[in-house]
């Protein structure tokens, strides 16, 4: 349980001065076109404030507290998961970046009524229309690794 309150801990710290860093630092809602190139068109910062979900889906609908409710629901859920499951090292540090993403997320609906975005890569002679940011990807690692580092089997535990 340690392992996943400090995952979360610090994915939520890097979320939020990496938002910090590109709101208030770079100014990046300021910038020509919202844009700030990094190492183009790998890595370039592009201002997206995103209402919705992935990819802005429901962006068009006033969702911001509904999905506040359900990014507390999932975190409460996956905290009480870790204290009844017996789940390993990787498990435990997947449920700490879902957990550390969402929060992070949650901050920023709760401050901006939206989600700030900025990261935009491209490669390859494909570009990349979307942002995300840290949280985003850690929500996203998070889920991937709690599905596949988890085994199913939700013995409690006994010590």
């Amino acid at each position: 349980m340690r392992l996943t309150l400090w995952t979360a801990f610090w994915i939520f710290l890097a979320d939020q001065l990496s938002k910090y860093i590109v709101l208030y630092q770079v100014d990046l809602p300021n910038q020509p076109n919202q844009t700030y190139d990094v190492f183009p068109p790998f890595l370039v910062l592009r201002m997206a404030w995103n209402k919705g979900v992935n990819f802005g889906l429901g962006a068009d609908y006033d969702l911001r507290w509904v999905l506040i409710g359900v990014a507390l629901a999932i975190t409460v859920f996956v905290i009480w998961w870790v204290r009844k499951a017996d789940m390993g090292r990787w498990a435990l540090v997947s449920a700490g970046l879902l957990v550390g993403g969402a929060l992070g997320n949650v901050i920023d609906r709760v401050i901006y009524g939206a989600v700030a975005d900025f990261l935009n890569m491209s490669c390859c002679g494909f570009t990349n229309p979307y942002a995300f940011n840290v949280a985003d990807i850690s929500i996203f690692v998070g889920a991937i690794g709690l599905v596949l580092f988890t085994d199913g089997d939700d013995k409690k535990k006994t010590a």
